[in-house]
């Protein structure tokens, strides 16, 4: 049984971490609220794009569509993978479930004959993919708490051309899904064939729009741009599933200890005990001998 001074020891540093992890608690619920205040400040002009693909895409029909991020090849050769993850960690099984499902993935493409490309925001997924010896076509790492279009749009750019040059026929994308605070799961959707989306239904009359210089013109030109919302609208969402899992996590790390310093401070207290009815085992058998 370890001596009392070495469990006093324990009981300090225990608490010392609970001070560091509740501390990165609060940080990370100040920092999720402003996260999901981002997720939801996009999500106005993401839906308003989607009414606008949605009705040029029920007036563009056949060989219109080819050519553009709407044309479906009828061989899939090669995929294109896009992987969101944290840069940093302690956050829970977040990013372990984004790797596992990527790598999932992967395999699932692999086994369907599929050659695979992958671009990767994130330094956790980064490394991940490097240290296993995936070679990967594009990163953008560091992107902060609050990342801009800016920091987004050179990765999604170089994979938005190469469907557009036939280097894929299928572009992929992977993130941490932000639920609620307390959920948060890996989603994989397809980016590239855009699936065209469904117009919200609206109460009033219906406005007929007049585009220039044309449907097609602009539905070619706006396809990107909503590509590149979708991936802007993932990297937010995965800023705001980490500090929900940063937050939660640091929580249960908080609760443990403070566990563990209660059973720290019972073993103490038995500790303690022990030794003082040593001592006055020792010296009632001290006094019985010379009383004798």
């Amino acid at each position: 049984m370890p001596s009392s001074r070495e469990i006093k020891r324990r009981i300090k540093s225990v608490k010392n971490v609970a001070q560091i992890t509740r501390a990165m608690e609060m940080v990370a619920a100040s920092k999720m609220r402003r996260a999901q205040r981002n997720v939801l400040a996009t999500r106005p002009y993401a839906d308003r794009m989607r009414d606008l693909i949605a009705d040029l895409t029920a007036r563009v029909m056949g060989p219109a569509r080819k050519g553009t991020l709407l044309e479906v090849r009828p061989t899939v050769r090669r995929v294109a993978l896009i992987v969101v993850t944290p840069d940093r960690g302690l956050a829970g099984s977040l990013v372990t479930n984004v790797l596992r499902r990527a790598t999932r993935f992967m395999l699932e493409q692999r086994q369907q004959g599929h050659e695979l490309e992958l671009f990767v925001y994130g330094k956790k997924g980064r490394d991940y993919l490097v240290r296993n010896g995936y070679p990967l076509s594009g990163e953008a790492i560091r992107l902060g708490d609050a990342p801009g279009i800016e920091q987004v749009l050179g990765v999604a750019i170089n994979a938005i051309s190469g469907f557009q040059a036939g280097t894929y026929d299928e572009i992929y994308l992977l993130y941490g899904e932000f639920i609620n605070t307390l959920v948060q799961r890996p989603a994989v959707k397809r980016l590239v064939p855009v699936d065209v989306p469904e117009a919200a239904e609206s109460a009033g009359p219906r406005i007929d729009f007049t585009y220039e210089p044309g449907q097609e013109e602009v539905l070619a030109a706006l396809l990107p741009r909503y590509v590149e919302t979708q991936i802007y609208q993932a990297v937010l969402e995965n800023v705001a599933s980490f500090y929900s899992a940063q937050m939660v996590a640091m929580r249960n790390a908080t609760n443990n200890a403070k566990d563990l310093v209660r059973e720290y401070t019972l073993s103490y207290n038995k500790a303690r005990q022990a030794a003082i009815t040593k001592e006055v085992s020792e010296i009632s058998s001290g006094a019985a001998a010379l009383g004798g």
